[in-house]
């Protein structure tokens, strides 16, 4: 139980790297590239990152209440959780069966922490040892971005080709061989639909879909977040179904290790 509960915090905020393997579906459809240069209104990888950072995503506080569905080859989980979020600060993510709560993980940018009941166990550490032991590069940016429908990369930083697929556009990173990522993005809205990261060498590969944006005072949120992935040891799909989200109330972050509790060591 303690194996799953910890995929089920982290996993979906595995889309940042190379290392964790998740399988994508297909994408339907025939590539158009936008090759005209002689057309003005073409929109080019540097005015599609300009637009989506248009978008308004500011918060200092964010209190999310979401049913969680999570699925692998051996089990399947229907749960709900709550999100707190403090902007760049720390993200409480508390994780609830039947009304009770299971398990609870403290993240900050410096370190993570742990704990759920039915086993009396917990970890604490940082992300670099966290990354290590689930196979994927993690740190408290990309998992707070990955939350809140925004890219895992600044995109504004990066080297995109851009392309237009069944009428979303898509940044393709350029700068890396081995590691292939790409942003999708609504033509009309330009908000984040989908991001995925593969390793081709290590058939790896993650698929994130958001859908349903709401506005919430000025900026605007995903409600659905749909997790799709798949490695050499098998399938995961999770889903986080936002059914409110609040923002910039005064939250508490309460948060402490039972003291006969046994601790998880990482090797």
């Amino acid at each position: 139980m303690n194996r799953f509960l910890i995929r089920l915090f982290f996993v979906c905020m595995i889309c940042m790297s190379s290392s964790l393997l998740l399988v994508s579906c297909k994408v339907k459809g025939k590539v158009v590239e936008e090759t005209k240069k002689e057309d003005s209104n073409r929109m080019n990888a540097d005015r599609i990152v300009k637009n989506f950072y248009d978008n308004k995503s500011d918060f200092k506080t964010l209190n999310i209440k979401s049913n969680v569905k999570y699925r692998d080859e051996k089990q399947s989980q229907n749960l709900t959780a709550e999100i707190k979020i403090k902007k760049d600060e720390k993200i409480l993510v508390s994780i609830r069966f039947l009304g009770i709560t299971m398990a609870k993980a403290l993240i900050t940018p410096d370190s993570v922490s742990y704990y759920e009941k039915l086993n009396g166990t917990y970890f604490e550490g940082d992300f670099s040892s966290l990354s290590k032991w689930l196979g994927t590069d993690l740190d408290f940016k990309k998992v707070q971005n990955i939350l809140i429908g925004q890219a895992m990369d600044d995109l504004r930083k990066g080297k995109y080709e851009d392309s237009l697929v069944d009428q979303s556009y898509r940044l393709e990173d350029i700068s890396k061989d081995n590691i292939k990522k790409y942003f999708f993005f609504d033509k009309n809205s330009f908000l984040l639909s989908k991001q995925e990261i593969s390793q081709p060498t290590e058939n790896r590969r993650i698929e994130v879909l958001y859908s349903d944006y709401k506005k919430y005072e000025e900026s605007q949120f995903p409600t659905d977040i749909s997790i799709n992935a798949e490695q050499e040891k098998g399938k995961t799909e999770i889903n986080l179904s936002y059914n409110s989200i609040n923002l910039n109330e005064e939250l508490n972050f309460p948060y402490s290790i039972p003291n006969d509790y046994k601790r998880i060591l990482i090797k």
